[in-house]
């Protein structure tokens, strides 16, 4: 399908919700890459700034639209785009609120828990106990969530696969090498999570931007900065 879209991203759980939207729904785009690790902070940049205001990835231009936030991004491109449903629900009907409700699951909950969690875990600059337990342990009871969810529905929305899905799936299938969460204590997840990743739109949505780390130096990063974490003494006081 035609567009004239440029996506700002990089492969990061919100960056991917956008990308693999794109790749959902076969539209052509122009990828630019923000190394959001960079000390340069490419998206704190002036000309940034002009299409995200706050500052983070992702974000896109529509011709001489701008839309950020990455749940804005996916609700706006299945809006003017699929016409066909592929990916949502028609508004108006119950699987669309239902497809809403998952989705700002994610963006209020999941996202910044499991988010937190990361930080504490891997990147903080001190080590505290209490915020990596604290942390931790909400996103597993968030991922309890969604067991429940998919024990009674083979997707978040219902029958289909929506943007709803898309939105979780980014961040609870890095889990695994980030945080050490076994999803195999959550059968349905890891079924949900296993039947997603198998998609090929999916696996091109999460290389856009292309990364050059393979999946076990990310995995060796990840146990680098646990490690680090680790070798601090707490700043928590008791």
């Amino acid at each position: 399908m035609s567009s004239n879209i440029t996506l700002y991203s990089w492969p990061t759980p919100n960056g991917v919700k956008a990308s693999i939207t794109l790749e959902e729904l076969g539209l052509s785009y122009k990828a630019e890459g923000l190394d959001v690790s960079s000390s340069s902070n490419p998206q704190k940049e002036e000309w940034f700034l002009k299409i995200n205001p706050n500052g983070r990835i992702p974000a896109l231009l529509d011709g001489a639209q701008r839309v950020f936030e990455s749940g804005a991004i996916m609700t706006y491109l299945v809006d003017k785009y699929d016409t066909d449903r592929k990916i949502s629900y028609a508004p108006g009907t119950p699987e669309h609120v239902e497809q809403t409700s998952w989705l700002m699951f994610q963006m209020a909950g999941l996202g910044p828990i499991q988010g937190q969690a990361n930080h504490f875990r891997l990147f903080a600059n001190m080590r505290s106990d209490y915020a990596i337990k604290r942390f931790v342990d909400e996103t597993r009871r968030l991922y309890s969530v969604l067991e429940s969810r998919l024990n009674e529905s083979p997707y978040l929305a219902g029958e289909k696969y929506t943007i709803a899905d898309i939105a979780s799936f980014s961040w609870v299938r890095g889990s695994p090498i980030s945080l050490e969460i076994d999803l195999s204590e959550f059968p349905a997840l890891k079924r949900w999570i296993d039947g997603i990743d198998n998609r090929a739109a999916v696996q091109k949505g999460l290389d856009i931007p292309h990364s050059t780390w393979t999946p076990e130096q990310k995995a060796e990063i990840f146990r680098n900065c646990r490690a680090k974490i680790d070798a601090m003494t707490t700043s928590d006081q008791h």
